[in-house]
């Protein structure tokens, strides 16, 4: 990490940017099989073109792109790898308006005028500024080319509410324009070199690229892995945090073989120092969650939470596995009851704690109903009733490897092969989970063992 850009009315609070969204494809090879991830034109270009992004107290929006590469036309909506994208990319000609027209309506908040506007006075240091937001006045959409130079750079400015937009075009001129872009220069080197990289490169340079101008904000590399993090510097959990990735995942393909090829992904984590800046990020949805795997952006958030270290260290464990489920089943959603039953296990495999007051009897009732539950389903209710069937779900689990093995003749022994098998097969988890179980008789034989284990335990 080598930006160390100065707080200021443009360069504020930051607000890292988000991983392009994804979509799986299972490609079969010969005889085998493995993950593509693919992604819109737009989405990639997006992801590589923006530098940062910062928001002000006052709610106004500063976003500065590097416009490198022509974007995708507005007609092209073909989803393709990282490595297909950077076969296409093609720089912008500096005397190309017209490209750099299309590069701003791709960017801006608001629709630019067929041409640009010039300032009344061309500010030193620059070959050609240009404004784009028309008669608009509730932002600043600023392109621009520096002298000897054949890149161009856009700068958009949403303004608060009650600005004076002359006042704050006069700011932007004469403070952005003037001083702080040539420091953002000069701690900015040219981008790492793309050509040539595979996948899993490619996205631990976008993963790096989303905060890599965030002066709190740093990025973490292992093999397979990497972690951005604001958290305080004197603090050694980000050592310890990639550790347990890395220590976790042999875990996860021991417990839960894939039956496809996942070797080649990248496991971003993503970890905030406080739940305020983590629900700024994940929205109102999410109000209720301490962290969560985005199937979509690939990537694990959550953050530091008040009670320590130890407790994030769980969460990840948990966040992780389903991030690894998700590529072992190639991003085919898994059963509730598979998913967060082994997420729950791997956050302490050594307890057999249920956390909470339940009678053997009365939840071994339940087990048939939250087996074929979806995600609507599984989440519904109050904490009390949620947590409890977040109990079932991992009781189930940790009978599955504690207790099952035990069990004469081992008649379970091959249900979570056959639910991972019949999972990326069909792509329903309520056929998987059918497969698994077999048949009613199956099913009562696995309940009648679940409450022996735990009536013994």
């Amino acid at each position: 990490m080598t930006v160390l850009l100065a707080a200021s009315v443009f360069f504020s609070s930051p607000a890292p940017l988000d991983m392009p969204r994804a979509q799986a494809f299972l490609v079969t090879e010969g005889q085998t099989r493995r993950l593509e991830d693919r992604y819109g034109r737009l989405d990639l270009w997006i992801s590589q073109t923006v530098e940062g992004r910062w928001i002000d107290d006052d709610g106004r929006v500063f976003t500065l792109s590097r416009l490198s590469s022509i974007p995708p036309a507005a007609d092209v909506d073909s989803l393709e790898t990282r490595t297909g994208h950077e076969e296409w990319r093609t720089a912008i000609p500096k005397k190309d308006v017209g490209k750099v027209r299309l590069a701003v309506e791709r960017l801006s908040p608001v629709a630019p005028p067929e041409k640009g506007t010039p300032p009344r006075q061309l500010p030193r240091g620059y070959a050609d500024v240009d404004y784009w937001q028309g008669t608009n006045e509730n932002a600043i959409v600023c392109a621009f080319l520096r002298e000897k130079s054949d890149t161009w750079y856009l700068a958009v400015w949403e303004l608060a509410e009650g600005d004076v937009f002359a006042d704050r075009l006069e700011e932007f001129e004469g403070s952005f324009l003037a001083r702080e872009f040539s420091a953002f220069l000069a701690a900015n080197p040219e981008p790492p070199e793309r050509a040539g990289l595979s996948e899993r490169e490619l996205a631990r340079l976008d993963a790096h690229h989303s905060v890599t101008n965030y002066a709190n904000w740093r990025w973490t590399d292992a093999d397979g892995f990497t972690v951005l993090d604001d958290l305080p510097r004197s603090s050694g959990l980000v050592a310890a945090l990639t550790n347990e990735l890395a220590v976790m995942r042999p875990r996860y393909e021991a417990v839960v073989p894939s039956p496809v090829g996942v070797s080649n992904s990248l496991c971003v984590a993503r970890i905030y120092a406080s739940r305020d800046e983590y629900l700024d990020a994940v929205g109102e949805d999410m109000e209720w969650s301490a962290a969560y795997w985005s199937q979509e952006r690939r990537e694990l958030v959550a953050y530091l939470p008040a009670d320590g270290e130890g407790r994030l260290l769980e969460t990840v464990r948990h966040e992780a596995f389903h991030q690894y489920l998700s590529y072992a089943a190639s991003m085919i959603p898994a059963s509730p009851w598979f998913n967060e039953g082994y997420a729950q296990y791997f956050e302490n495999e050594e307890s057999p704690d249920w956390g909470m007051e339940v009678d053997i009897d009365v939840v071994a009732e339940m087990i048939p109903a939250v087996l074929a539950m979806d995600y609507g389903e599984f989440y519904a209710g109050d904490d009390l009733e949620r947590r409890l069937k977040y109990r079932i779900a991992w009781s189930i689990a940790r009978f599955i490897e504690k207790g099952a093995p035990n069990v004469r003749f081992r008649p379970f022994a091959k249900m979570k092969s056959i639910y991972m098998e019949t999972l990326l097969k069909t792509q329903s988890m309520r056929r998987a989970t059918d497969a698994a179980f077999e048949n009613a008789d199956f099913t009562a034989h696995f309940i009648s063992e679940w409450k022996r284990y735990w009536k013994n335990t």
